[in-house]
């Protein structure tokens, strides 16, 4: 099969120097130079289908404007989502269930590799409950056990405020 000659091609912010090998899959590699002067290695396909317009800069700026747009980032004006707290100093990552939470309660998760399950609860920067169990009922009982300790109410009404 022939390959297509990229070199000196433009896509988005990428453009292609030249040929650096074969991905796992056949496709061809490309060493691409990125407008803000990163080198990055694209396969081919991914940059024809613009899957891949850059190096990661794109990516940052559009999540820095929409930091920037959302007023619980503005109000608080932290570098990190991460580090974003409710006016008690609570970790808003601690009060919101994620898209990603699969248990059902903010704070638990399930780790398939050593099947157990963990809860979590960070307070004021720090974790004050890092703890993995044999049962999700475990797991939850910690977790609420933590809430009313630290944050003297469930998640569920905190999480009404910031909201």
């Amino acid at each position: 099969m022939r390959v297509k000659d990229l070199t000196g091609e433009q896509f988005g912010r990428l453009t292609v120097l030249k040929r650096v090998g074969t991905a796992k899959n056949g496709n061809a590699v490309w060493e691409c130079r990125c407008s803000c002067g990163r080198t990055v290695a694209v396969d081919g396909y991914r940059l024809r289908s613009a899957q891949v317009r850059s190096c990661g800069c794109l990516r940052r700026e559009v999540a820095r404007e929409r930091a920037a747009s959302n007023p619980a980032f503005r109000a608080h004006q932290h570098a990190h989502g991460r580090d974003l707290t409710n006016d008690e100093g609570i970790s808003l990552n601690s009060l919101v269930r994620s898209k990603r939470n699969k248990s059902g309660v903010v704070g638990v998760s399930y780790n398939p590799t050593n099947n157990r399950w963990f809860a979590r609860l960070r307070y004021q920067g720090k974790y004050v409950l890092l703890k993995s169990c044999e049962t999700f009922d475990e797991a939850v009982a910690l977790r609420k056990a933590a809430e009313s300790r630290y944050l003297g109410k469930p998640t569920e009404e905190l999480a009404q405020s910031v909201q």
